[in-house]
């Protein structure tokens, strides 16, 4: 029953359910990536360099020698979006957490001296 009861306190862990809610939501954010490359991108950047290469489909570009290069090619671009957007996602998460840094810092009070002194001088009186 021990190890039953440590699996329990494993998992109801925050870290753990932190995890698990980051890779629920990196798989749904995967998909609206590929569609952003798939359905925005490709067609609106790369349509007139597939037309003059005679391809319709990026993923069937491809060597004389057969070597299908455009499927790569996707996986590149699929990449620097994905790792674009993040970056813009952490930029914006730091620019919040220094803006939350930079609220004005509370008066300051007397220092640790100052009050011993004033402890000192209210017992001699």
């Amino acid at each position: 029953m021990g190890m039953l009861s440590e699996f329990k306190d494993f998992i109801a862990k925050g870290n753990v359910m932190d995890l698990a809610v980051g890779v629920i939501i990196g798989g749904a954010f995967s998909g609206i990536v590929t569609s952003l490359v798939a359905d925005v991108i490709t067609p609106a950047l790369l349509n007139p360099a597939l037309k003059a290469a005679q391809v319709e489909n990026l993923k069937d570009l491809k060597t004389d020698g057969g070597i299908l290069y455009g499927n790569f090619l996707a996986s590149i671009i699929s990449f620097l979006v994905i790792s674009f957007v993040i970056f813009l996602l952490v930029k914006g998460i730091n620019g919040m957490k220094k803006k939350e840094e930079a609220a004005p810092a509370a008066p300051a009070g007397p220092s640790q001296e100052e009050l011993l002194t004033q402890i000192r001088d209210l017992l001699k009186k």
